[in-house]
């Protein structure tokens, strides 16, 4: 399949270079990222000469040699650069003009915002999106690369943080705080994330110890900044597993961006091991409107429609599983059918008011509504049996013997609706070197929560009790309805400044106040920096905090529905050392970054993970910490083309209060985890390109649900997945040969081919719980996506 790709690849074109000639092309910038056009581009006393297009490119052909390259454009400083040439080579430099005077020449656009590193800021390349191969074409996909972040579902987009669940995650576009799907029980009910990757113009991410600024969880931040503006007027993909559109749009002082997404992943869900009829519709509109009135007043405004719906009618299902010596298979036919839907709305206005160059206020102000339904009656009749395996020329699929037979049914109708209303006005003040920040905000939460579910197991041929001698339960019914509103008020106030020439802090103070706990708690966290003045660009950090965790709703349900009123707040103190350590190597720029960290944790809800269902044991309290190392390496290993390795260490326990067991490990206790991103270049050619992502992650720990039996050694096996992708921009300044009726429409138009789940790993995602006429219990996988071939078409007007 493979060679196949390439070979498709290489047929579309080949690149003829001259014997005693070389090229260099580009392409010409500002500082915002617009193309220049009219640009003159020469050679010191030649007669080389050419000026940019209408896309701010430019090309040359001269004899091989030495020369100095020059770029002139009106009211800027002429660029200069040093080149050297050989027989046949063709030189890629793209050139910035800097508008306050300030010319560089970069083979990438770069802005390092140094404040950002010295906060343990991750900064994100939002363009790497189009280029990174993956199932869910969600943007978190990326955060898979980032030290501390692990996954173990392709289909998703939640993600855990350094022994946190899914929970434990701010995430902000706009500054608009995002709240995830509280009732999606797997990655196949879970569509589109509320992110927009052709919207998206900066990415923070921290993975702790992060500052006052943001809000009040235990593990990370996601700090999304939305673009009104672009040098594209439209980007359109289109794929074998969805679709896109987005358009920039510009009058005077008013700028807008509109998106709208689908997502069709029914080839994907085919795969499943329950064969049955999927009907997933999945579709996202957003807009972003900003209009500045003058130099010191602006408004912008902000509105997302999500909405995600899940049918599937089951027909049967077969799984193979255990050992060569022991092979076991289960066989269910269906009847029933689900179907849920996932809907958010999200309004924002936010006033952004410079009273003073060094003075400035933002107020902003949002709605987020959640509307939530899970409707499903399914009944199945299953067969469990002992089977041949291929083991020593045996006879596959054989049966060897029965291990019973029954039944199972699963009903469900669940609803919860949620409205958050929030109003926040910020303030920042420079002076100097000194920065100061701090913030007031109000925030309501309305939710209603209606629970009627029950499931039944009818094991090995007839009724077993509510528990058996284990203690597994088998028949569950819960029902329950909640109707919760709480007030929240938080606020902070933090400082930004140098300490001598060496040393820079960051430090400050939240609070937090809600109705429901009646707890006002103080959160102080400061970010030490030390970068000493020597020829190596090394930073060291240490950061500490406290970051609080007041519940929201699903920390105070228990597992029969009821509400917990005296549960109180989660917390985690933050101990983060690191370095940031940029140096040359390789022939390019590498970043190579080491943070250990010790989290302590405190007043903690325990909770079972069943998939992506978190369900929480309300009435218990434990206490427990987190440590580990996280290593990143990054680089242009390839030029123009980012790569990163990481490796990440980590170790999560608990102790959970008037329990004897002791210290246990925490759902998330996934001691190893690696995950590589490299693009190269097919053949040395510059415009095949191939993307590789690959992700290990070792073991988690695993128990029957509601069983309790926290000390159990049952695992889910370790996570390996290898994705890869091939594209070609038929567009590409230093194509030989380019489409002149594609040239005349299109700034780019790109083809790429993706392979998911390359070696065709089965990963497990969770377990189906039976017994056998003997009552012996065992771990049915429930399998993720196999091997899966994508195509997609990415233009840009």
């Amino acid at each position: 399949m493979i060679r196949l790709l390439i070979s498709l690849l290489l047929l579309t074109g080949l690149q003829v270079f001259g014997q005693q000639t070389a090229r260099i092309s580009g392409i010409v910038k500002d500082v915002e990222g617009n193309n220049l056009k009219d640009v003159s581009v020469f050679i010191q006393h030649t007669k080389f000469i050419t000026r940019s297009n209408d896309k701010g490119e430019y090309s040359l052909l001269v004899p091989a040699g030495r020369y100095q390259l020059s770029f002139s454009y009106t009211d800027f400083k002429i660029v200069r650069i040093e080149v050297a040439l050989k027989e046949g080579e063709h030189l890629f430099r793209n050139v910035i003009f800097d508008k306050k005077d300030n010319n560089q020449l970069l083979s990438e656009v770069k802005v390092v915002d140094q404040k950002d590193r010295k906060e343990g800021i991750t900064l994100l390349d939002a363009k790497s999106f189009e280029q990174f191969p993956n199932a869910s074409q969600s943007f978190e996909a990326m955060l898979k690369q980032l030290p501390g972040v692990s996954t173990n579902n392709e289909l998703s987009s939640q993600y855990s943080v350094r022994g946190g669940n899914f929970d434990e995650n701010l995430i902000y576009i706009n500054d608009i705080e995002i709240f995830k799907p509280y009732l999606v029980r797997n990655g196949q009910q879970e569509g589109l994330s509320l992110i927009n990757p052709d919207l998206v113009k900066q990415v923070k991410f921290s993975a702790g110890g992060f500052s006052p600024r943001y809000g009040d969880k235990m593990s990370s931040v996601l700090d999304v900044q939305y673009k009104t503006k672009d040098s594209l007027a439209v980007i359109s993909s289109l794929a074998t597993n969805g679709s896109s559109i987005t358009a920039f749009i510009k009058n005077k002082q008013l700028n807008l961006a509109l998106g709208y997404r689908n997502k069709r992943n029914q080839s994907v869900l085919y795969t499943q091991q329950v064969v049955g009829s999927y009907n997933p519709n999945f579709h996202d509109f957003q807009g972003v409107l900003s209009y500045q009135f003058n130099k010191k007043f602006s408004i912008n405004l902000l509105g997302i429609y999500n909405k995600n719906e899940f049918g599937l009618i089951p027909q049967s299902r077969e799984t193979v599983f255990g050992t060569m010596l022991e092979t076991y298979r289960l066989k269910v036919d269906f009847e029933g059918q689900e179907k849920d839907t996932y809907e958010n709305k999200v309004a924002a206005l936010t006033l952004d008011y410079k009273i003073h160059p060094a003075l400035g206020l933002k107020w902003i102000n949002s709605v987020f509504s959640i509307k939530e339904q899970e409707h499903f009656d399914i009944y199945g009749q299953y067969v469990f049996e002992e089977i041949e395996s291929d083991y020593l020329g045996g006879s596959f699929g054989q049966v060897k013997g029965s291990r019973g037979f029954g039944a199972y049914h699963d009903y469900g109708r669940n609803e919860l609706k949620a409205n958050i209303y929030s109003s926040e006005l910020k303030i920042n003040y420079i002076k100097g070197k000194s920065v100061w920040e701090g913030g007031f905000k109000i925030q309501r939460d309305e939710l209603r929560d209606k629970l009627n579910e029950f499931s039944f197991l009818d094991s090995a041929g007839y009724s077993l009790p509510n528990t058996n001698d284990n203690g597994f339960e088998v028949s569950d019914y819960r029902y329950a309805i909640n109707a919760l509103n709480t007030n929240r008020f938080s606020g902070y106030i933090m400082n930004a400044d140098d300490l001598g020439d060496k040393w820079s802090y960051t430090g400050g103070i939240r609070f937090i106040y809600n109705t429901f706990t009646k707890e006002f708690i103080p959160s102080p966290r400061l970010i030490l920096t030390y970068q000493p003045k020597n020829e190596k660009d090394i930073l060291y950090r240490f950061a500490s905090g406290l970051y609080v965790q007041s519940p929201f709703y699903r920390e105070m349900r228990d597992l029969d529905g009821s509400i917990n009123h005296q549960i109180k707040s989660q917390k985690s103190i933050h101990f983060v050392g690191s370095s940031d350590y940029k140096f040359e190597g390789l022939g390019t720029q590498l970043r190579f970054s080491t943070e250990v960290y010790y989290k302590v944790l405190k007043n903690l809800v325990p909770y079972e993970l069943e998939n992506l269902r978190i369900r929480y044991l309300a009435n218990k309290v434990s206490n427990g910490y987190a440590a580990g190392m996280d290593f990143s390496l990054s680089g242009e290993f390839i030029r123009d083309l980012q790569s990163s390795f990481r490796l990440s260490i980590m170790k999560t326990e608990e102790d959970i209060e008037d329990d004897a067991t002791g210290y246990i490990k925490r759902p998330t206790d996934q001691r190893v985890h690696f995950s590589a991103f490299f693009q190269d270049r097919l053949f040395n050619s510059p415009t095949y390109k191939v993307h590789l992502n690959a992700l290990f992650g070792s073991r988690l720990p695993t128990w029957p649900p509601k069983t309790q039996n926290y000390s159990s050694n049952f695992y889910i096996p370790a996570y390996k997945r290898v994705d890869i992708g091939f594209s070609k921009d038929l567009l590409d300044p230093e194509s030989e040969k380019r489409f002149k009726l594609l040239d005349n429409y299109f700034k780019s138009f790109t083809l790429y081919a993706e392979v998911f789940n390359l070696l065709n790993i089965n990963n497990t995602v969770s377990y189906l719980w039976i017994s056998d006429v003997n009552n012996n219990r065992y771990a049915i996988p429930n399998y993720l996506t196999s091997r899966q071939l994508n195509f997609k078409i990415i233009a840009k007007f």
